[in-house]
């Protein structure tokens, strides 16, 4: 049987409990530079800093030069293609490659053409324009800017977990190609580690 402190106590416990889901829930934005890691998990932040390092890399590379001095100073056309997924988490890849062609157009040192499923939305509307637009203000076929090289790659993981402890490494590994020769021009890496106690 429940005595008068008892019951006391399971109505606090219950009052406690209703009021703490009752609460409102707080937002506060912050600046999208901030570094803020609530999970643990691959965020935006590691998104841009990793594309930012990469580009960085890549653009400093022999690769660039040579290109440049055979070709009178003319820009190397890129094109970024697949980036996959092979972490342990759900990772929006398309992100990450979105943060390295931005880094890639930011530093204006090569010239980016659009690809996968945005190159063939172009394609439709080229396509719509010969039969639909004035013939002065048609876009025509065959005058596309072919790349130069692609960029391909992988998001990688590995997780080393004991009791509350966690510790997470992110490997994110990058291939340039030319894809005349399909000779690999560069590879890079960059590693993250986070060190998660719950």
């Amino acid at each position: 049987m429940f005595n008068v402190t008892q019951g006391a106590v399971i109505s606090a416990l219950c009052g406690c409990l209703f009021l703490a889901a009752c609460a409102p829930r707080q937002v506060t934005r912050v600046s999208e530079n901030e570094q803020i890691d609530v999970s643990g998990r691959w965020n935006n932040t590691d998104s841009r800093l990793v594309a930012e390092a990469m580009t960085t890399n890549i653009l400093s590379e022999n690769w660039l030069s040579d290109f440049l001095q055979q070709h009178k100073g003319a820009k190397p056309v890129v094109i970024v293609g697949l980036v996959s997924n092979k972490s342990h988490e759900h990772i929006d890849a398309e992100t990450f490659v979105k943060d390295v062609e931005r880094s890639f157009v930011t530093t204006q040192k090569v010239k980016l053409v659009q690809a996968g499923s945005k190159r063939e939305e172009l394609r439709g509307e080229r396509a719509d324009q010969q039969k639909n637009a004035s013939v002065s203000t048609m876009k025509k076929w065959g005058l596309e800017i072919g790349a130069d090289y692609i960029l391909q790659g992988s998001i990688n993981s590995i997780v080393d977990s004991h009791k509350k402890k966690n510790v997470t490494y992110y490997q994110v590994d990058l291939e340039l190609t030319d894809i005349q020769s399909n000779e690999v021009v560069w590879i890079g890496n960059k590693k993250i580690a986070k060190y998660i106690r719950n």
